[in-house]
């Protein structure tokens, strides 16, 4: 069975996102940690993230760094945290979430956002995401 990830690739299942190129996608997590709290993951499914090539793990590296720099024009914060827990899904992720200090980048109760503004804060990243430098 696909995860939830692949059907969200796949069309199946919508997402709020902010970022896509043919072989990565970044959306909001839509029970985030934080506000801007994105998911960048490789539209090939691959349940742990150090079982990809090297070639898509640089690449999923490097997709999600220029998320990030959109991400954090669009949150104030020191930073953006990124984390890779790799057992809630069993798809490769990584969790890029703007911190300003270290228990910022804890996992906690999510915080609440309604679609409204999940929709509007995908929509800001997505215009600064930067996927041709």
């Amino acid at each position: 069975m696909a995860s939830i990830f692949s059907r969200i690739v796949s069309g199946e299942l919508p997402c709020y996102k902010v970022a896509e190129t043919d072989t990565f996608m970044a959306f909001l997590d839509i029970r985030p940690q934080v506000k801007g709290h994105t998911l960048c993951i490789p539209k090939r499914e691959e349940d742990y993230i150090f079982d990809l090539s090297d070639e898509e793990l640089s690449g999923l590296m490097l997709f999600s760094k220029r998320v990030a720099k959109a991400l954090q024009e669009v949150v104030p914060c020191k930073r953006i945290g990124i984390a890779v827990v790799g057992l809630e899904i069993p798809h490769a992720h990584v969790h890029l979430m703007p911190i300003n200090t270290v228990s910022d980048l804890g996992f906690r109760q999510p915080l609440e956002m309604t679609p409204e503004e999940l929709a509007a804060l995908a929509a800001q990243i997505a215009e600064r995401v930067r996927l041709d430098t």
